[in-house]
């Protein structure tokens, strides 16, 4: 069963069980990918669909922020909720362990040496951890490492 299927499939099942906030937020998931297949006139993979919940969570990671910056409880409550429903749909993270040692594999396939080659680094691990780790925070882990 394709992600795609798999979503549609839980849309339905909230329907019938009727809960409201998860079929809320499986209906956006559902808007943002057929936005998208529309746009691009294409028919999404799961790894491009991978790619929009990651846009998504990472929407709602940054309005917690400000959210919580505005003292805005109700709000951060609300895309905590979205958040956590969004996650289930992507892969499991990788631990930091996996983590640095997937970018100690491509440091050293790369021969990367300073900040400078930080972007054959992030190429090999993006690759690789797509989906699976923020890649903002793996960037920023590179480059304390090639500092």
């Amino acid at each position: 069963m394709s992600l795609k299927e798999r979503i549609q499939d839980d849309m339905k099942a909230a329907m019938r069980s009727g809960e409201k906030e998860r079929l809320g937020t499986i209906r956006l998931i559902m808007a943002a990918i057929k936005q998208r297949e529309v746009d691009e006139r294409i028919t999404l993979d799961d790894a491009q669909i991978v790619a929009v919940l990651e846009k998504m969570g990472k929407q709602r990671r940054e309005s917690i922020t400000h959210f919580e910056a505005g003292a805005r409880q109700d709000l951060v409550d609300k895309e905590v909720a979205e958040l956590k429903i969004i996650a289930a749909y992507l892969p499991a993270q990788l631990s930091d362990a996996e983590l640095e040692a997937l970018i100690a594999d491509a440091v050293t396939a790369t021969g990367a040496s300073s900040i400078k080659d930080m972007g054959k680094v992030m190429s090999i691990i993006k690759s690789k951890a797509q989906g699976r780790a923020d890649m903002a925070a793996v960037g920023a882990r590179i480059k304390a490492r090639l500092s």
